[in-house]
């Protein structure tokens, strides 16, 4: 597949790192893999051989099962190492502890607290390193977003997609750069001091011009809401940011997906959570376990995204 082919030995670290063609592609193989795995073809060997390392800096349920499950439906294996069980722990150098993984494995997915450690182990590694999450993206999520996108509601291009929240999320970020890319339209209803990074920011309104799509940070969540095809959430407070809990959580409060908010949607919106959801705070329990929930199926999108990227880059 065109796109596809390009990113054989390829680094992840950002949606970025991905051009247009190359997106859409992952996405198309994204949706061929499930197509695949409900005809029964869940062992195809296409990496068979392969390892791939997992190095988890924080708890993980979607991220970790995903990616364990694809290469093994792909015919390969991995490792997972908790960064205490290695001697990073100890104060090993990244630089060491890649130079040293580049000649045991095939691949290296790295949840990570600082991008920056992604970065370092990306550039001693000669070997693909995937951003499995980092304090700055989450492009694994950010694909099987779009992937789900694209499944429920086609032309992604003609959507009106609205995230409510923390700004600064590092799963807005990626998905930010991927809708952007793509042509859709994304309000980002927030408050003030939340707002995304201004060099992502940036670099999503030039992709946006180039691909006839539009973002925007509005303050009015009415605004954003108002016939919206999909709505988005993510928690308030994050891994690594619990001593700012009262303070995100009085920040945000207006900016709770609640019945009142998705009444300004479209009525066949679909509501998107990438997990897990503090239910009560960002989202009420209502709209989580509506008929207008995708929620189930985006966390399944996680398999069959991680497979196309898994195919791709260690194929």
């Amino acid at each position: 597949m065109v796109g596809v082919e390009s990113l054989r030995g390829r680094d992840l670290l950002s949606i970025a790192d991905l051009n247009r063609n190359e997106l859409t592609a992952l996405i198309d193989l994204s949706l061929k893999m499930k197509e695949l795995y409900y005809k029964g073809f869940r062992n195809l060997n296409i990496l068979n051989g392969k390892v791939l390392a997992l190095i988890f800096e924080k708890h993980s349920t979607r991220t970790r099962v995903s990616l364990q499950v694809a290469i093994h439906q792909l015919g390969g294996t991995s490792l997972y190492l908790s960064s205490q069980e290695l001697q990073l722990a100890r104060g090993e150098p990244i630089k060491d502890t890649a130079r040293v993984l580049e000649r045991y494995v095939d691949g290296i997915a790295a949840r990570v607290y600082k991008h920056k450690s992604l970065v370092e182990l990306a550039e001693h590694a000669q070997i693909p390193v995937i951003n499995a999450l980092s304090d700055v993206e989450h492009p694994l999520q950010a694909i099987a977003d779009v992937m789900t996108i694209i499944e429920l509601k086609k032309d992604i291009r003609k959507l009106k997609i609205a995230f409510f929240g923390d700004g600064a999320d590092n799963v807005l970020h990626s998905l930010m750069l991927a809708v952007a890319m793509l042509g859709g339209a994304l309000y980002i209803a927030t408050a003030p001091g939340y707002d995304p990074n201004p060099e992502i920011f940036k670099k999503a309104k030039e992709y946006a011009s180039e691909s006839g799509g539009q973002i925007f940070i509005v303050r009015d969540p009415i605004e954003a809401a108002k016939d919206a095809d999909v709505i988005y959430t993510d928690v308030w407070v994050s891994m690594g940011q619990e001593s700012e809990r009262e303070k995100r959580i009085r920040d945000l409060s207006r900016y709770q997906v609640n019945s009142e908010i998705v009444s300004y949607a479209k009525k066949d919106y679909i509501f998107m959570h990438c997990l897990p959801a503090k239910r009560g705070e960002e989202v009420t329990d209502e709209v989580i376990e509506s008929r207008n929930s995708a929620v189930w199926i985006q966390a399944e999108n996680r398999l069959h995204s991680a497979k196309a990227v898994l195919a791709s880059i260690l194929g």
